[in-house]
């Protein structure tokens, strides 16, 4: 059935896929189409049940299904889907997400996490006077134009578009550096210092599989953007109430005395599997919004009513005493087993996790940067992804992209997933 399905979606949907990253492109095969999910697991259009490690890539963290979330979803679509004029959710929402991350001050509701990293970057831009901006090769912001970029040639030079359709002239700003490149950021800096209006970076990047950045290159990140009187963005869309409540912002805090992001942009937890996302920061740079200020931004179905109640009752759940350690602490138990089954089998392999968020590489040491993480053996991950498929554990398809366990995920999914691995590992 998952077969037929995609050679039929491929005759209307470029790809057959409405997201690149779903056609298993990367890995080879088919890839599934999903007809139902509960809890931790999903059921593919042959009846197949997988636990699921992708979870919507994300945003699913009570699980699929959770009756608090369904519940308020429900209620919320009985009242009406869209009403293209404010309620009172929408300001609950904003107030919820400013509760737990302190250095928010004000927030404005989207549609996408791609939307909110746009609008971001506009709003850095409209309010320093500034055009220039610092980005990181490996670091996904969503694919609006200015973002689709790699590295340049040489040491702190200008980026090139990622993808066709994207005019050189429109990334003529962008500065691509490396991720935890102390001497790059410096002569950055040194170079264009007075001429940034942003260095947008996620703090724990999930799409180059998962790779955090280290508390010395983050303290020096802020000081510079101090110091030269540029934004620091934090592109929490993936570790926003993820990897913590106050998000992966609280851990550098924890860490460096006084830290936080000028702004941040959050998305898929914060809508608990709906189209919603947020960027925010500080009131003074937020004022700068229409119909307060110059910078333009709009959207028709911005704080969606049904989206807001999806993404309130997960906040709250997720806000209940000891969610999060008891998420982190089965995080860790699933990392440890999958390196130990390898281990055992003497195979290469490392992981980390933060949270409920989580990645591994096959390769000894956890590497630091993008150009690390491609050095990873891409036939043997797509031999360990398609034993996983087979054994019914669902991971990314591809060795660029972190994975996800939520509050649904039990002591007996782990150790089945842990043992799948051992299979394959002794047999390789």
């Amino acid at each position: 059935m998952n077969d037929s399905l995609f050679e039929r979606a491929k005759r209307v949907i470029p790809g057959g896929v409405n997201s690149p990253v779903r056609a298993f492109r990367a890995v080879g095969g088919t890839p599934r189409f999903v007809q139902r999910a509960q809890g931790a697991h999903f059921w593919d259009a042959d009846g197949k049940k997988y636990i699921d490690y992708i979870g919507s890539w994300g945003p699913m963290i009570l699980g699929h299904g959770h009756p608090a979330v369904l519940e308020a979803v429900q209620k919320a679509a009985l009242d009406g889907f869209s009403f293209g004029a404010p309620t009172e959710r929408e300001i609950e929402l904003a107030e919820a997400i400013i509760a737990a991350v302190p250095s928010l001050e004000m927030v404005r509701l989207v549609s996408s996490g791609t939307e909110a990293g746009m609008s971001a970057l506009r709003l850095a831009r409209g309010a320093t006077g500034r055009s220039k901006i610092i980005k990181f090769e490996g670091c996904y912001h969503g694919h609006a134009d200015a973002l689709l970029v790699k590295a340049g040639s040489g040491l702190a030079t200008f980026g090139n578009p990622t993808s066709a359709g994207v005019p050189p002239e429109v990334v003529a700003q962008t500065l691509v550096l490396e991720y935890n490149n102390l001497e790059q950021l410096e002569e950055a800096f040194k170079l264009h210092g007075a001429d940034l209006a942003c260095l947008m970076i996620e703090p724990i990047a999930g799409n180059m599989n998962f790779v955090r950045a280290s508390v010395p290159f983050m303290k020096r990140c802020r000081e510079l953007c101090s110091q030269h009187g540029a934004l620091l963005v934090f592109d929490e869309v993936m570790s926003g109430f993820r990897v913590a409540l106050g998000s992966a912002q609280s851990i550098y805090a924890k860490l460096i005395p006084g830290f936080e992001p000028d702004m941040t942009v959050l998305g898929k937890v914060i809508g608990g599997g709906m189209p919603l996302a947020a960027f925010g920061g500080k009131r003074a740079v937020m004022e700068k919004l229409a119909p307060l200020g110059p910078v333009y931004q709009a959207g028709t179905l911005s704080g969606n009513p049904v989206a807001t109640a999806c993404g309130l009752a997960t906040l709250r759940e997720i806000s209940k005493p000891g969610f999060f350690e008891a998420l982190g602490a089965r995080t860790q138990r699933l990392v440890q087993g999958l390196t130990q089954a390898a281990r055992d089998a003497g195979q290469p392999f490392c992981g980390d996790s933060q949270g409920g968020m989580f990645g591994f590489f096959l390769m000894e040491t956890l590497p630091q940067n993008y150009a690390t993480v491609m050095t990873t053996d891409g036939p043997k991950f797509n031999a360990f992804f398609h034993a996983m498929l087979d054994a019914g554990v669902y991971f990314a398809p591809a060795l660029y992209e972190a994975g996800f366990v939520s509050a649904a995920h039990t002591d007996a999914d782990i150790e089945a997933t842990v043992q799948a691995a051992r299979a394959h590992f002794v047999r390789v």
